[in-house]
């Protein structure tokens, strides 16, 4: 039967696949390094509440059902259950769960597989990995955390051979004050138009907006407040010159503030205030954040997320959170695809052990076993070819050394050949080890591909 691959399901080859764990292993540390805990929460839940917490018809959430069971034995509940299409939903949902076993503010990071039906294309794909941070809290929700979570992500890809990322940041409350300040009633509506901004510019931006109801005084308006970026605090006095006065206004200028100059004490140049960041997402109510790559700013954002303050509610006790999530799978599809990061060796074994015959196979894998005790990753060959032909085997799959055992019946003394440099030392596997860069593969920037 012919294979045929499946569009929107991304899988790795075993060098990208140890770029992918490289990643992963970065992101993890950094978020443990944070005081998140790991989080798992199940792939599937009720349709009506992915519906009912940010879902709409662009997320094409995919329903679960049964297969080949009889009529009599179903059940309507079982159409009832959808794959998650993001973390924070599940995420609201274990809070409330769990609030009586939980320690507040809890902080978690959650990194698992997301699933949407949207059709795929460069970039985007219908299962996906993302890598979540929040911190939730019991009824009130102290802002100095949205100010930390642009510094976590910024952390991250500080630790990552990518380039610049840039955060833009901005706060739902300026827009919804400014856009009441100007006489719009739907805010929602005039956000999730403007969130358009980078995907179809500001012509075709205005003329949606004219068509669903506003002036095209307001539309203007609207496009000259989105038009403002900036890497210090000057946002404040560009938002203040279109003369618009409002409580929510003022109040999501003095958040924002706060943000940028958190950025600017500890992570300079990693943040600007971008106010066409609008997040289409409605249960976003403060600080939303975007990220792009710089010279890709074309693919959109690989990292967003914001402040919620009505997500989790159990109708007494509202849990407002702020959360930020990378798209991995996302951003590993451009640097991946476009050659600009790769790995050292496809494998992590350092070190390939020779097999003399297969009578001394044994010997070998006890050398294998000596090294593997002292943390030094291996591989013993698969066949007693000649040694021409294992040391071509190791070079294939990037492994830099390769171990000949003398066939001793202890198996305690051999040599070792770098493969590279063709220089061959004898060695006990008791005591050698490979130098500090070859223990491990490595992931590093590359020369981009055309």
């Amino acid at each position: 039967m012919k294979v045929t691959k499946l569009s929107g399901f991304p899988e790795f080859l075993p060098a990208e696949r140890i770029v992918e764990q490289h990643f992963l292993d970065v992101i993890r540390e950094t978020f443990e390094l944070h005081g998140f805990t790991s989080l798992e929460t199940r792939a599937v839940e009720p349709v009506e509440r992915l519906v009912g917490q940010g879902g709409d018809a662009d997320k094409e959430i995919y329903g679960i059902t049964r297969l080949a069971q009889k009529s009599e034995d179903r059940k309507d509940s079982d159409a009832e259950l959808g794959l998650h299409f993001d973390l924070t939903v599940p995420f609201a949902r274990f809070v409330l769960e769990n609030a009586g076993k939980l320690s507040f503010p809890y902080r978690r990071y959650q990194i698992q597989k997301v699933w949407r039906g949207e059709r795929p294309q460069e970039g985007r794909y219908r299962e996906f990995t993302q890598a979540d941070i929040d911190v939730v809290d019991m009824g009130q929700l102290s802002p100095h955390f949205e100010a930390e979570m642009p510094l976590v992500v910024a952390e991250i890809f500080s630790r990552l051979p990518i380039g610049k990322m840039t955060i833009q940041v901005n706060n739902r409350k300026i827009p919804e004050g400014f856009y009441q300040g100007i006489g719009i009633e739907d805010v929602a509506g005039t956000l999730r138009i403007v969130d358009k901004l980078d995907k179809i510019g500001p012509d075709k931006v205005k003329a949606l907006l004219v068509e669903a109801g506003r002036t095209d005084e307001q539309a203007d308006q609207c496009l000259a407040l989105a038009a403002i970026r900036t890497e210090d605090l000057s946002f404040v006095d560009q938002v203040r010159a279109l003369g618009v006065e409002n409580p929510t206004l003022d109040e999501g200028l003095e958040a924002l503030s706060a943000v940028i100059q958190s950025g600017l004490d500890n992570a300079p140049g990693a943040m600007v205030a971008d106010l066409k960041i609008a997040r289409g997402l409605d249960y976003y109510t403060g600080t939303v954040y975007e990220t792009q790559l710089e010279g890709y700013e074309s693919w959109g954002s690989f990292c967003s997320g914001g402040r919620y303050d009505a997500l989790a509610s159990d109708g007494k006790t509202t849990y407002p959170g702020v959360g930020i999530s990378i798209g991995l799978s996302r951003l590993l599809g451009l640097v991946i695809g476009k050659g600009l990061v790769r790995a050292s060796r496809a494998t992590p074994a350092a070190v390939l052990v020779a097999v003399v015959d297969e009578e001394s196979r044994r010997e070998s894998s006890a050398v294998a076993q000596a090294l593997r005790a002292r943390g030094i990753s291996c591989e013993v060959a698969p066949s007693a070819a000649k040694f021409g032909k294992q040391i071509r085997y190791a070079d294939r799959r990037g492994i830099p050394f390769v171990w000949f055992p003398e066939g001793s019946a202890e198996g305690s003394v051999g040599q070792v050949k770098d493969i590279r440099s063709g220089d061959q030392v004898d060695a006990d596997p008791a005591t050698w080890t490979p130098p500090v860069d070859d223990l491990k593969p490595s992931v590093v920037a590359a020369t981009p591909s055309p």
